[in-house]
């Protein structure tokens, strides 16, 4: 293919959309939504494991756009993003735009013991001494990672579309739940959108990714329950709170959440609950998802390329916080 063949213009901008391996499901939607075309990129590996990398076209002079949430293999689409802004960078590129619609180790935020690290520091660090100018991220697990970059970082929600979807299912007797203390505003921005009360969960957690169910604050006896979260990981601890509440008294259990990584058993997990419905988005490409009639997956594919599109125009992003595009 010959160099500029996939450059699309807007706004006398020259733009280039670029996808690396972590979700090429996604980078196609964002594509074909925002009339960018994906253009070239060759990854390859060495037979130690070490990442090859070549653009295929020119990218001088161009606003580039590359997708790649860092999801599992969470060290390896970290390195491949790396190393593609880092060619960007010496390749001369006007502007360096990372699309990471779940941003890998956000979890690990703030020192918990003394002797830690602050590995979403870190991450942010390094995107920033890679040449990136702008980040585009979906529900962040923790708010101030925003503070972590001295660059624009854009957190997209993706909460108006999760609720518009439980809207329209026409559900009755609805309360929203938090599966913890920390998913309270998460929640409460979600029960005020479907005009629902909202409960909470306290748990505990006496290791990594278990938790116990210690109490329910408020009423949920005779409700139909939507608990509202941002990751689902090992699936251990939202099944553990769909049980609580059908044995506090709710009808029936439904989960909304951003960001599916489903680790290891996970699917296995929410097959064999009590939750009659899980609806997350595509931040993640996990293909074991499509096996579990449980689990609907919807997209954030046009959220993501509007908002592209009005970075590129100078427009204001802020009205897609209240708007649903689905």
């Amino acid at each position: 293919m010959s160099e500029g063949v996939c450059m699309s213009e807007i706004n006398d901008r020259k733009v280039k959309l670029f996808s690396l391996n972590a979700n090429i499901e996604l980078a196609k939607e964002i594509s074909t939504s925002s009339g960018i075309p994906l253009s070239l990129v060759d990854v390859k590996k060495f037979a130690d494991g070490e990442i090859s990398m070549n653009i295929s076209e020119s990218v001088r002079g161009h606003d580039v756009f590359v997708v790649q949430p860092t999801s599992t293999p969470v060290n390896e689409h970290l390195m491949e993003l790396f190393i593609f802004c880092d060619a960007c960078k010496r390749a001369s590129a006007k502007t360096i735009n990372v699309v990471m619609p779940y941003y890998g180790y956000s979890r690990q935020d703030r020192k918990a013991k003394s002797r830690q690290p602050i590995t979403a520091k870190l991450v942010a660090d390094f995107l920033e001494t890679c040449g990136v100018g702008r980040v585009i991220c979906v529900d962040l697990h923790a708010a101030q990672i925003q503070g972590f970059f001295n660059i624009p970082i854009d957190n997209l929600l993706a909460g108006p579309i999760l609720a518009d979807y439980f809207k329209k299912k026409n559900l009755e007797n609805v309360i929203v739940v938090s599966p913890d203390h920390g998913g309270v505003t998460r929640a409460r921005k979600f029960a005020e959108r479907i005009s629902n009360d909202l409960a909470i969960i306290d748990k505990v957690r006496p290791e990594d990714n278990k938790a116990e169910v210690m109490n329910i604050i408020g009423q949920v006896s005779g409700k139909t329950a939507i608990i509202v979260d941002d990751i689902i990981d090992t699936a251990g601890t939202i099944c553990a709170a769909a049980e609580a509440l059908i044995e506090n008294g709710a009808i029936e259990v439904y989960v909304a959440a951003t960001h599916a990584i489903f680790s290891r058993d996970a699917v296995e997990k929410v097959t064999q609950s009590v939750i009659k419905e899980m609806v997350v988005t595509n931040t993640i490409y996990k293909e074991s998802l499509c096996n579990c009639k449980k689990i609907t997956r919807i997209s954030i594919g046009n959220l993501i390329s509007n908002a592209i599109i009005r970075i590129l125009k100078d427009e204001p992003i802020s009205p897609l916080f209240d708007e649903v595009i689905s």
